[in-house]
């Protein structure tokens, strides 16, 4: 249903190498499967970076780039075949299918690696790899440049230099291409079309997780094998708990109810937080609480464009919430001197957004080396989503207010021009989401017996 041309990895591929150059060797690997309980496995989510530059969704493997070697320049270790293994658990292609179905140059078994892979490091001045993320491979590639640097008889042939593969990928990964937005918008679609529904069929009485099977049900009958993140369904007080995802209690006529979920399509992220009463009528206090932070999200909506930066986003928002905050009675004294003591963490505790892509949080940095801020171009993806979260338990507020989380979400990508919207349409307006809310008959959808 949603694929990425093959083409595309190489190309993502060549451009890497192009980037090191033919001195340099890079590897990645893939972590293994992690067991749950017992002889029960963890669903298995692949390597980010395996995936952006070749596709390929199974444990353990080893991906190296070697430009310019005699036997091409990408090469693969990958689980080999077995009859018995896979009649457990699934088909695998083994070294053969990562050579005709995923492009690989050369490919071999993964118990392999030791013997083949120092030969790919031999002669290179660098080599790209990420320290810290398997102390056990860690280990090995210590073990491979020792042994090449101290081969009796010959000149040292082990790389001299050691950079982060990080550097580089998450580089590229930070600006997204025709085809991985069209992945995005997908995903962005489908996320917003399954918080429609869980407007429509919310109504007192039922559990938050009857919402979130109605949101994940959405999901994968749209192909979508994992949500991007655990879903968040928060009723009433439960709002204000940033990433609550217990998602068990019964959702009162009063409540206020934050869903922050999204699906991932093709190992892209779609993350979206809408807010509506489960009365399917705002209270006063929610109606207060909610158009704030409704207006601060459209100012940052407006602002947000190539050249402005994440720090000057999140200081607009800043001053936007400390000034909500006192009109809302929950903070005194001026806006200037509340920001400037970080006031407002008190009930807005994180950032504004950030990077969306094939990770929720996905991966490219803020700031440039020298520590400043950079600057927002064409491609790259953020979230907007300002909040303000007023636990039950705070008795400086005022009465009404309490137990009100309420956090507006929408996932943007940077034109030439401005941004686009992915995620615009669905409902946020306190008229639309009052139209919407309790429509359908949940029991239509989930029986209960």
């Amino acid at each position: 249903m949603y694929s990425l041309d093959p083409d595309i990895f190489a190309q993502r591929r060549a451009d890497l190498i192009d980037r090191i150059g033919e001195e340099s060797v890079a590897i990645f690997t893939a972590s293994p499967h992690q067991t749950r309980s017992k002889d029960t496995r963890f669903p298995y989510r692949p390597s980010s970076d395996i995936l952006y530059l070749t596709g390929f969704r199974e444990p353990e493997t080893v991906v190296v780039l070697a430009p310019g070697h005699e036997d091409g320049d990408f090469f693969m270790f990958v689980r080999p075949r077995d009859e018995d293994a896979e009649r457990w658990d699934g088909r695998r292609p083994g070294p053969e299918g990562a050579c005709d179905d995923w492009g690989a140059d050369q490919a071999w078994p993964v118990d392999d690696v030791d013997d083949k892979l120092p030969e790919l490091l031999a002669g290179r001045d660098t080599l790209y790899y990420t320290l810290g993320n398997d102390s056990e491979f860690d280990a090995r590639v210590t073990r491979w440049l020792n042994e090449l640097r101290h081969r009796r008889g010959k000149p040292p042939a082990a790389p001299e230099k050691l950079v982060d593969a990080r550097d580089i990928i998450h580089e590229m990964r930070l600006r997204k291409r025709p085809a991985e937005l069209e992945l995005m918008r997908e995903a962005a679609d489908v996320s917003a079309q399954a918080h429609e529904l869980a407007m429509k069929y919310c109504r007192p009485g039922i559990r938050e997780y009857e919402l979130q099977a109605i949101i994940e049900y959405h999901f994968q009958r749209h192909g979508s094998e994992f949500p991007a993140y655990p879903s968040i369904v928060g009723s009433g007080d439960n709002a204000t708990i940033l990433h609550y995802n217990e998602n068990r209690d019964t959702i009162e006529p009063d409540d206020l109810i934050l869903i922050d979920a999204g699906c991932e399509l093709e190992f892209y992220a779609g993350d979206i937080t809408r807010c509506f009463p489960a009365s399917g009528e705002f209270s006063p206090a929610q109606r207060d609480v909610y158009q704030s932070v409704l207006e601060i999200q459209k100012a940052a909506l407006d602002e947000a464009e190539p050249g402005m930066n994440l720090d000057e986003l999140q200081s607009n928002c800043e001053r936007r919430t400390t000034r909500a905050l006192i009109d809302l009675g929950l903070l005194e004294g001026s806006v200037d001197e509340l920001v400037e003591e970080e006031a407002f963490k008190q009930y807005f505790p994180h950032k504004i957004g950030h990077w969306l892509g094939i990770d929720v949080h996905d991966v490219g940095p803020y700031r440039h080396t020298d520590g400043s801020w950079r600057s927002f171009e064409a491609g790259m993806a953020l979230t907007v989503e300002p909040g303000i979260y007023i636990p039950e338990s705070d008795e400086s507020a005022p009465a009404e207010l309490r137990g009100i989380g309420v956090r507006i979400e929408d996932d943007i990508v940077f034109t030439s021009q401005g941004h686009e919207n992915l995620t615009d349409h669905c409902p946020k307006s306190i008229d639309a989401i009052e139209d919407i809310v309790g429509t359908e008959d949940i029991d239509s959808v989930l029986p209960v017996q």
